[in-house]
């Protein structure tokens, strides 16, 4: 039987888990992302687009989207992953772990507002959108860094007090892939 705490603790294994791809994801994407505002012409695989000016950031995730093999999955699953692990947060605070849990909620806004900046596409003609690329793309990086550290710093002080059982690693792969196969 599961308790309150055990649950807790299955919930912060998922979101290591659920972390750890979007990690993954990033870094495949970072492979042909291009942090930058100066302004090119596209002439990718999109023709509606071709020609028109934009940042050499919003052309890279263009590129990442029509031309990279696999990228534009990469990108719904980086793009969407975050959801579900705000929920996992907010599951997880509400099992009570409230010292690490409001912290990594908003440690993971700031990243997502970091990401949202950094592919310069929904903030250009804002007021945000005059901030420089390469600062919204050094946040979203920082910020899940922070994540990261808060997650198996509490994941660790957990462990330390409730051991896992065998399987319990386990269990929470096995509901992660679940999760993603949703």
């Amino acid at each position: 039987m599961f308790t309150r705490r055990r649950l807790r603790q299955l919930v912060g294994e998922m979101l290591i888990y659920i972390v750890a791809t979007v990690l993954l994801t990033g870094g495949y994407l970072a492979l042909d992302f291009v942090p930058s505002n100066d302004m090119i012409a596209y002439d990718g695989g999109y023709a509606p687009l071709r020609g028109v000016m934009m940042s050499e950031a919003y052309e890279s995730t263009l590129t990442i989207s029509f031309d990279v093999r696999g990228g534009l999955l990469t990108r719904q699953l980086h793009h969407r992953f975050p959801y579900v692990f705000g929920l996992g947060v907010v599951v997880w605070i509400l099992l009570g772990r409230l010292r690490h849990g409001f912290a990594v909620l908003g440690l993971t806004l700031l990243a997502a507002l970091g990401g949202y900046g950094s592919v310069d596409d929904l903030l250009a003609g804002t007021v945000l959108g005059g901030i420089p690329v390469l600062f919204w793309y050094g946040l979203h990086l920082l910020a899940a860094l922070a994540v990261v550290v808060l997650l198996v710093v509490s994941a660790r002080q957990e462990a330390v007090t409730q051991p896992r059982p065998r399987g319990f690693t386990l269990a929470g792969l096995a509901l992660t892939a679940l999760i993603f196969l949703l």
